[in-house]
């Protein structure tokens, strides 16, 4: 078990703490609704320390990007993020992840907890080139800070203009009186907000000054259980559950950050699974009868067929409605399509929709 740097403090602030990841992580503090309700309408922070960081730098480091990379990141600048997948050999995806360029021979990778030594792996193999690499993981803590007021709450810590930060973009500046925070306008809630990468011996110092901050603001501390209804009320991925080493990329609908203007690993494999066509899709869905849907539950057809299974299934606290996502066939895969979840041997009817759900 790892520990990230404020456990004791969510400890301390009533966090039912629990293993995820391989990390002791704090689920929740009151109940999931209160707290998905505050980031929907309010402001809440997460801690998602456990969350992995790269330096890739040097004369070599976009090459390394640009080949283990399915993005284009020749397309960013500085100051700007994006969204990629890192594919394996195979047609699957050894993560999801964000590419952040702070200038042209530095860039920041940001992976998934779980497969921080994975991707380090993955990423070292393939390093050919020479790019320049540092694992700053251990050294790094990640404030998520979501929610429509959160761009008020914060601005007192920092002379960044918030409100002019575009989606996608960050800035490296002083944050709560520590010197070179990055300031990030991405997240993982769909409501708006700020990740905050701060270095760990200053962690506990933003942390409270967040709190300071937006105590006007009703501001409370989030656990992992809301980050989850969150996303999926958004059909935001989760890696282990709606892709992982077996899934492809574009059955999962990671297309649009997929291009093949450039060669990467596994591309012409990718593009000949384009042009073929792909057989099944990953779809959102919303339940028609009070019911809630769970990963592994069976995706059937009207006489019983199966079609796929639950990939991610909760109770939507924003719709009050069982919500999820599968794959299934993509002749079911339009919106409006009606699909139906086996849960306890009772078929339950539920409606293919178009994400976000909210």
């Amino acid at each position: 078990m790892k520990y990230i740097p404020l456990n004791d403090l969510h400890a301390k602030l009533g966090g039912k703490m629990v293993e995820f990841a391989g990390y002791n992580m704090p689920v929740r503090y009151s109940s999931d609704k209160e707290e998905h309700m505050t980031v929907r309408q309010g402001v809440g922070v997460f801690d998602v320390s456990h969350m992995g960081e790269f330096m890739v730098t040097g004369a070599k480091a976009l090459d390394l990007i640009q080949h283990v990379v399915s993005n284009d990141a020749s397309k960013l600048f500085d100051g700007k993020a994006m969204y990629a997948y890192l594919p394996n050999e195979q047609g699957g995806v050894v993560d999801d992840l964000l590419v952040y360029r702070i200038n042209a021979e530095k860039y920041m990778l940001v992976v998934n907890a779980s497969n921080i030594d994975k991707d380090w792996a993955w990423i070292s193999q393939h390093n050919t080139m020479g790019a320049e690499m540092q694992n700053i993981s251990d050294d790094t803590c990640l404030f998520a800070v979501q929610g429509p007021k959160a761009v008020e709450a914060m601005q007192v810590l920092t002379k960044v203009a918030l409100n002019e930060m575009a989606y996608y973009t960050f800035q490296i500046a002083e944050f709560a009186g520590v010197p070179d925070v990055v300031i990030s306008a991405t997240g993982y809630t769909g409501s708006g907000g700020f990740e905050l990468y701060v270095p760990n011996e200053h962690a506990e110092k933003v942390w409270h000054a967040i709190f300071e901050a937006g105590k006007e603001y009703g501001i409370k501390p989030i656990g992992l259980g809301a980050r989850d209804t969150l996303r999926l009320e958004k059909g935001f991925m989760l890696y282990g559950n709606d892709i992982d080493d077996h899934t492809s990329p574009l059955e999962a609908g990671l297309g649009w950050v997929t291009k093949f203007t450039k060669p990467f690993i596994n591309s012409d494999n990718l593009k000949a699974q384009k042009d073929a066509g792909i057989k099944r899709k990953l779809v959102a869905f919303k339940m028609n009868e009070m019911a809630i849907p769970r990963s592994h539950f069976a995706i059937v057809d009207a006489e019983g067929n199966k079609l796929g299974e639950v990939t991610s299934g909760t109770m939507s606290p924003s719709l009050e409605a069982g919500i999820g996502m599968g794959y299934v066939p993509v002749e079911f895969a339009s919106e409006g399509s009606q699909i139906f979840i086996e849960i306890r041997n009772k078929r339950v009817p539920a409606t293919v929709a178009k994400a976000p759900l909210v």
